[in-house]
């Protein structure tokens, strides 16, 4: 097992950079690697085989700490109580985290069934999506340009481990989605049958628009499926991150149908 470094000073360099990830939204992209904190995250990580470069920990959590973790991490520092705290974005720190080591960048997969963020800006409503995305088989999740950022802190706790299954591609641009080869579905208040009636193909590319605004003009265009969800109850629309679960799970329930 590597030995720890223990660090007691906030001045410290490795510690700066730690709070400024856990505070930016977007730093992660700069430096190459993202924190997550938590035994949830930390154990879905390395149930997935996504080992941490550092493993953080306060004085406190160390001498229990699980052995795995400590055996995959490849640097170990430890750190007082207090500062874990001020480093943690959570209002109860869970006293222990990974620094990761962002994937390498991939090609899109043109015939893989596919979630494409077009614009969802709620870190919620994205982290929800990728659970959404991972429990209902679709491995590829494409994010337009001004979606949230989705290795951010909050993307990443909503995700609850999402993450660690899924190829996930972000800031792309809409002609970059030229190169699927699957059906584009959306969904619409205006035209096409409802969700659950519909024989809808797989593997397929589910369109999830901004929360106001929905799907651009532009992206609607291109589709070949259109989905109406229906509303017995009257609500004018649905969350987003509701109508992706029931996108995706009708499309699931086609898949274990055939």
């Amino acid at each position: 097992m590597t030995e720890p470094v223990f660090i007691s000073s906030r001045e410290n360099s490795f510690l700066k950079e730690l709070k400024k990830l856990t505070a930016d939204n977007t730093a992660y992209r700069k430096a190459g690697r993202f924190w997550i904190e938590g035994d949830h995250l930390c154990s879905a990580a390395l149930t997935r085989g996504v080992g941490p470069a550092v493993m953080v920990v306060s004085e406190s959590f160390w001498p229990s700490a699980p052995a795995e973790y400590a055996q995959a991490a490849i640097k170990i520092i430890v750190i007082p109580d207090a500062l874990f705290r001020e480093i943690s974005s959570l209002e109860s720190p869970a006293r222990v985290g990974f620094l990761i080591n962002l994937p390498p960048v991939a090609a899109i997969d043109p015939q893989a069934a596919t979630v494409i963020l077009d614009r969802v800006q709620d870190a919620g409503n994205v982290g929800s999506i990728l659970r959404s995305a991972g429990a209902f088989g679709f491995r590829q999740v494409l994010a337009l340009k001004g979606a949230a950022a989705l290795w951010s802190p909050k993307v990443l706790r909503a995700g609850m481990g999402a993450h660690f299954g899924l190829q996930l591609l972000e800031g792309l641009e809409l002609a970059d989605l030229e190169v699927l080869q699957v059906p584009l579905v959306v969904t619409s208040s205006h035209q096409g049958d409802l969700v659950q009636r519909l024989e809808l193909p797989h593997p397929c590319a589910w369109a999830m628009g901004h929360e106001g605004q929905g799907v651009s003009d532009a992206l609607m265009a291109r589709a070949t499926v259109f989905a109406r969800i229906g509303q017995p109850g009257g609500e004018e629309s649905l969350n987003v991150a509701a109508a992706a679960a029931i996108c995706l799970h009708a499309s699931s329930l086609k898949l274990a149908q055939t």
